[in-house]
């Protein structure tokens, strides 16, 4: 797709000036797109397509973690064409937009979006596919902001409340824990906000519901990596030498008893070992083998328990084979457990938008969030939208399916009304609270 504007050009009502809808927003006999309830704001459907142009030129010029430079510049640039006051640089490259009520209230909400992409390439061909090789929105992290976005404008103009919204567009999501550099730059007391939520797009669930659990949803994120250090020799020579292969295997093995003998059966973890890397010829005993991989849990005692039982194992066995070990341990994300009232009062303004049918018990996942740094700090719930099965993608999408982290992943804009409905709605219930 030809970059169809500048958004920091943009008239507060730039949204009037939309092309004719799409086949993917075709209006349906209720005047809603095909599959989104009759409860969506009829100002978001109107706005939809000018905001679906936006997403697209995102998608097509995708920006990885802290390099959000142009994808920053068009947010705060819109943000301003609503009229919202603008904040920028938290997280080196992150934006806030506060939205201030009519009246003066105590209380005040932040909305999240992340905006940066991932380094893979883009197996898709339609207009809109990312015009950087090695770069690709495949996460929908631009469609997060876009949904994000039409809350905003929606929120500036019609500000018939009493407290403050802070629409906060976070950078390094995929990696680079631009959440927790939002956290250390002041985030929370420069925009003293009482809870934060965020949403993400989740595919193969159908368009219309949401998901959210009290509790843990995502895992902590953590790498190991382990240097095995033996004797080099002939390999028809081996009482000459130590070999750590055999001693890699070993420890390949020994990690899973962790799970299975020393975490308790009811708790959770992972540990793959993902990367074993030795030798050189195949008449060559090497002289050492590294070995990386990654953990996951949802409590930091299970995290606790399983680093400490990997280094002594690993130490332990390498010593028994007489070899030598270097063990190192990186923790990324923690885990990102929603908080119980909020995460009931985000699943109550669900049912009333799509109906308590359509709002399920969102199914915890090993993956990882760093939205946990924000629920670390504050009150706040993580939660989904269904993203649909992947058949609202055009002509030209690549032939894997639609899921996250895919080459073949688009977002589909059909939900741009409908989450950013769910953010104007949480919005004015948590702001009318006695």
């Amino acid at each position: 797709m030809k970059r169809r504007m500048h958004v920091r050009c943009h008239s507060p009502a730039f949204a009037s000036h939309a092309r004719p809808a799409s086949d993917t927003m075709t209006a349906s006999a209720t005047g809603s797109p095909t599959g989104l309830p009759p409860t969506v704001l009829p100002e978001l459907l109107d706005q939809a397509e000018a905001i679906r142009v936006l997403r697209r030129d995102i998608h097509a010029h995708p920006e990885l973690c802290f390099e959000e430079e142009r994808t920053a510049d068009i947010v705060a640039g819109t943000l301003a064409s609503f009229g919202i006051e603008v904040r920028r640089g938290l997280g080196k490259t992150g934006v806030v937009g506060v939205i201030q009520g009519l009246r003066p209230g105590p209380r005040a909400l932040g909305l999240r979006a992340d905006m940066d992409a991932l380094p893979m390439t883009e197996h898709n061909t339609f207009a809109h596919a990312s015009r950087h090789h090695g770069k690709m929105h495949a996460c929908g992290h631009d469609g997060h902001v876009a949904m994000l976005l039409s809350a905003a404008q929606h929120l500036a103009a019609h500000r018939d409340f009493a407290g403050t919204v802070y629409v906060v567009f976070q950078p390094a999501e995929e990696g680079g824990g631009g959440a927790r550099e939002m956290v250390r730059d002041g985030l929370f007391e420069r925009f003293p906000m009482d809870a934060i939520f965020g949403m993400h797009n989740w595919p193969g669930m159908p368009v219309g519901s949401f998901a959210v659990r009290n509790g843990p949803c995502f895992a902590s994120s953590n790498e190991f990596h382990i240097t095995i250090r033996g004797k080099g020799c002939h390999g028809a020579m081996p009482h000459l030498g130590i070999d750590p292969v055999p001693v890699a295997c070993q420890l390949v093995q020994a990690y899973q008893t962790i799970l299975t003998r020393n975490v308790r059966p009811v708790e959770t973890g992972v540990i793959s070992v993902t990367m074993i890397q030795a030798g050189e010829a195949t008449n060559v005993i090497p002289e050492s083998v590294v070995m990386q991989g990654t953990v996951r849990t949802f409590t930091t005692e299970v995290l606790d328990l399983i680093e400490n039982r990997m280094r002594e194992i690993t130490q332990q066995l390498c010593a028994a084979f007489g070899a030598e070990a270097d063990f190192k341990f990186s923790r990324n994300y923690p885990p990102t457990v929603n908080h119980a009232f909020e995460a009931q009062f985000v699943r109550e303004v669900m049912a009333e938008l799509v109906g308590a049918d359509q709002v399920h018990e969102f199914e915890p996942t090993m993956g990882a969030e760093d939205f946990s740094y924000f629920l670390q700090a504050k009150p706040g719930a993580y939660f989904v939208i269904g993203n649909g099965d992947g058949s609202h993608r055009e002509g030209g999408h690549g032939l894997g399916p639609c899921m996250l982290h895919n080459p073949s992943y688009d977002f589909n804009d059909t939900l741009i009304p409908l989450g950013a409905t769910l953010w104007v709605k949480l919005v004015e219930r948590w702001l009318a609270r006695a």
